[in-house]
């Protein structure tokens, strides 16, 4: 569907979205830092400081609460060559499997992370000291799933062929990072009275060492955040083929969804914050989830300007996790992932990502039509959250 300007500089594609989510974003787009319009993806709902599925264009500016505390976290999809028909009836053996090869939850992490010093030591370096609890931080998470909506998906697309698919960011040190940084923001506004109508919205100017050293460590979080998907994405196929007994990788998508990056829009070079956004140019091919329960996207981007080349990260949460906990049963979890593997055994702990608590998966696609084309949809046999 075509923009709807919903309010001064705030444009939408949602045809569902909050008057809640609309006054935050546009606190946002009020900024004397924001770049001509903010773009609302279809998925948009309240997020801290910034909105989820938002996409901010700032000029010599970024607010790092607007990237979030999850810095580059994001989507990985693997296509195999295997089909339904290689898949066993049962998945449920594969599941402790599943457990056993990507550590999930808060604060989890590989007890003994092989490998993860080589790794890291390709990424390079943060400008931001780590201390040597947070060294080793980062290399016991690095390849691990981390709680909430991350998750691990065993799926079939329309042809029956099979995919797996993982979502996961830059974990806690990605976290430890953000927080940091945001504080930092947090008080040079204080600091230099600056006027905003939340502090979440605090900002740091190019050329700054408080810009530079964020950006910095951003960038470097997002890296982190990318590998550690590829290397779980190595884990799990790896423990698929093995179990089915054949097959092997035909191709991967990984791509972030809490990000900035320097980008060229309208003739400026500007920062493009995607706060559960994916970046969606001609070309690019993207993984958009729905909820556990429901369909998922490979899609590649048409290259929409007003969007600032982006589309929507996911179907976006109409339900707060407490009132979805308060609201929702058990009962009607186990009914909505009927016919599929998952954590039954743990559902009461699952109802926050219970599937009526998000957003239609299918409106959020039919409303940004102009901004990604399809190529296959996705439905879980398997699902394993954190």
């Amino acid at each position: 569907m075509p923009p709807v300007q919903v309010a001064p500089k705030l444009l939408s594609w949602g045809s569902d979205v909050e008057p809640g989510t609309i006054q935050q974003a546009a606190r946002t787009a009020r900024l004397p830092i924001v770049a001509g319009h903010v773009a609302l993806m279809p998925d948009a709902h309240i997020g801290i400081g910034a909105t989820v599925g938002s996409v901010i264009p700032t000029e010599d500016a970024i607010i790092p609460a607007a990237v979030g505390v999850d810095i580059g976290c994001g989507m990985i999809a693997t296509e195999t060559n295997l089909t339904a028909a290689d898949l066993p009836a049962d998945l449920g053996r594969f599941l402790p499997t599943v457990e056993a090869v990507i550590p999930a939850g808060v604060g989890k992490g590989h007890e003994s992370p092989a490998g993860a010093d080589d790794a890291l030591s390709r990424l390079g370096r943060p400008a931001t000291s780590l201390t040597s609890k947070q060294e080793n931080t980062a290399a016991c998470q690095f390849g691990t799933l981390g709680s909430g909506n991350h998750f691990v998906e065993v799926c079939l697309d329309e042809r029956e062929v099979v995919w797996t698919v993982l979502h996961s960011g830059s974990r806690g040190i990605g976290n430890q990072l953000a927080s940091a940084h945001i504080k930092v923001a947090r008080q040079l506004a204080k600091t230099g009275a600056l006027a905003l109508e939340d502090p979440d919205l605090a900002y740091f100017v190019q050329g700054s060492p408080e810009f530079e050293g964020y950006v910095a460590a951003m960038l470097w979080a997002q890296r982190y955040a990318m590998a550690s998907r590829a290397r779980m994405a190595d884990g799990l196929n790896r423990a698929l083929l093995d179990f089915v007994g054949a097959g092997r990788e035909l191709r991967r998508v990984n791509c972030h969804h809490n990000f900035t990056q320097r980008e060229r829009h309208d003739g400026r070079d500007l920062w493009i914050t995607r706060k559960g956004a994916i970046k969606a140019a001609v070309g690019d091919e993207g993984v958009i989830p729905g909820s556990m329960g429901t369909r998922s996207y490979i899609v590649t981007g048409l290259g929409d300007t007003a969007s600032y080349t982006s589309c929507s990260h996911g179907a976006g949460r109409r339900m707060s996790r407490s009132q979805a906990k308060r609201d929702l049963t058990v009962e009607s979890l186990h009914a909505a992932m009927g016919g599929r593997t998952w954590n039954a055994d743990r559902a009461e702990a699952l109802l926050d990502e219970h599937p009526a608590s998000y957003k239609s998966i299918d409106q959020v696609m039919e409303d940004q039509r102009d901004l990604v084309s399809v190529q296959h949809v996705l439905t879980q046999v398997l699902n394993y959250k954190g």
